[in-house]
């Protein structure tokens, strides 16, 4: 079947009625007993997929979009605590009314960055009736983060980290979960892991990256080290982040790790379809950028969230990233729009594009051009496609004016192992070799 703009267009715009009834059929209500570890992890579906928690990106809209092309589970953008606890103002900027609703929005958890144990709890009592669990964010690498004393940067400060945790495990009527960075020390990130459990985390997921690999520097995320946590905590809800490129990249993360789900982030807004793994349909893995953007506009129209207007125009610009390196012409158009835009010059962009990749498929040799080629096997375990333009991507940053996929990438946790005694020898060997290997130039 020929997908094109008119039908796309027909599918996606519906009433809100037909969102809330569509998803209704697919997402448990969240019981009203504080559950804990396997029991919470059960009673929300016993997720695969994950939308991580990501600033100004993960909201309302975002997250019904992803739950259509594969994911179980979505987490809420990092909320700043103190903030949401003491600013009614704030909290109508960031979440609305259908935030958490049961019929369109669930499984949900809720993320906060803090240092304050009351103002975390204040906050996370706000939202009690709106998800399925709080999350305290302890990964954020970013310079804000620096500044206000949080994220990734509690690393140095245990106690604190036990104390926030705490007291949502004991005052909170839902369950607390969070989300964790690597040491470069494996031994080091292991004890950490388990502090954050015994402070009463009942969901851990842990990012294989150090706090100092962003932007430029990010390179590769260690599953060999998140293997290594994974098999010292016992039977504690785990869920892996980071190298999630392609769908079959979710199967290696499963075999490698023996995590409980796979969360993705920065894969996932580039393209949703990275957590389509019930078959493989091109236009669910690789959705074509017409087709998505439309549906994720219609989204956006069809709901009251000021938080996904106000990031409608970074995901424009994410979605279509390869696409506009071939349409330059469109990147002006989308960048002088704002908050205050009206519907209609939003939906002119996106008419626009649609009739551009509608003569893209007017070719005569599209079939042989709207293909997904797989590249060879990487050492790092996986395989870079080359994949049409007018299809959604990963996006690969450049460093030095050579994209990442090309060039070799630290991995992270990889200079300073230490792995205990009671390994067998060959697993020492395996492991050191793993970890020495960095990722090879693409193969052609």
């Amino acid at each position: 079947m020929t997908v094109t703009a008119a039908s796309v267009k027909d599918t996606v715009q519906g009433t809100m009625k037909d969102i809330i009834n569509e998803a209704s059929t697919k997402l448990p209500l969240k019981d009203s007993t504080k559950l804990q570890g396997r029991e919470l992890y059960k009673s929300i579906g016993s997720p695969k997929t994950i939308v991580a928690p990501m600033v100004d990106q993960s909201e309302l809209a975002w997250r019904i979009l992803s739950r259509r092309y594969g994911a179980d589970l979505c987490y809420s953008p990092m909320y700043h605590a103190r903030l949401f606890a003491t600013e009614k103002a704030y909290r109508d900027r960031m979440i609305s009314e259908l935030d958490g609703d049961p019929t369109i929005d669930r499984p949900l958890v809720i993320q906060f960055c803090a240092n304050d144990p009351e103002h975390l709890l204040q906050a996370a009592k706000l939202v009690e009736d709106k998800c399925d669990a709080v999350d305290l964010n302890l990964g954020c690498p970013q310079g804000i983060a620096r500044k206000g004393h949080y994220g990734s940067f509690l690393m140095e400060d245990w106690d604190l980290v036990h104390k926030l945790i705490n007291n949502l495990h004991k005052n909170l009527s839902i369950p607390v979960t969070t989300k964790i960075r690597v040491y470069d020390d494996w031994e080091k990130s292991v004890d950490y892991a388990k502090m954050v459990i015994d402070a009463g985390a009942q969901m851990l997921t842990v990012h294989g990256r150090t706090r100092d690999m962003k932007g430029q520097a990010t390179g590769l995320a260690n599953w060999e080290i998140l293997k290594h946590i994974r098999e010292r905590v016992g039977d504690q809800v785990f869920f892996a982040n980071g190298n999630i490129i392609y769908p079959d990249d979710i199967e290696r993360c499963f075999n490698t790790i023996d995590c409980d789900a796979v969360m993705s982030a920065e894969g996932n807004l580039y393209n949703p379809g990275t957590l389509w793994t019930k078959d493989n349909d091109i236009n669910k893995q690789f959705p074509r950028v017409d087709t998505l953007l439309r549906e994720y506009f219609e989204i956006v129209r069809s709901i009251k969230s000021e938080a996904s207007r106000h990031c409608m125009k970074a995901h424009f610009f994410k979605i279509l990233h390869e696409f506009l390196n071939h349409n330059t012409d469109l990147r002006p158009l989308i960048g002088r729009t704002s908050v205050n835009s009206d519907w209609k010059e939003w939906d002119d962009i996106v008419k626009e594009i649609e009739s551009r990749v509608e003569k893209i498929y007017q070719d005569e040799d599209i079939e042989e051009k709207d293909i997904v080629t797989v590249g060879g096997l990487e050492s790092w375990g996986g395989k870079y496609r080359e994949v049409p333009y007018w299809r959604c991507q990963p996006y690969f940053r450049r460093v030095d004016g050579e994209k990442q996929n090309t060039r070799v990438l630290k991995i992270a946790a990889s200079d300073k192992l230490s792995v205990p005694t009671n390994d067998s020898n060959s697993t020492n060997k395996k492991r050191k070799g793993e970890d020495a290997e960095l990722i090879s130039k693409r193969s052609k």
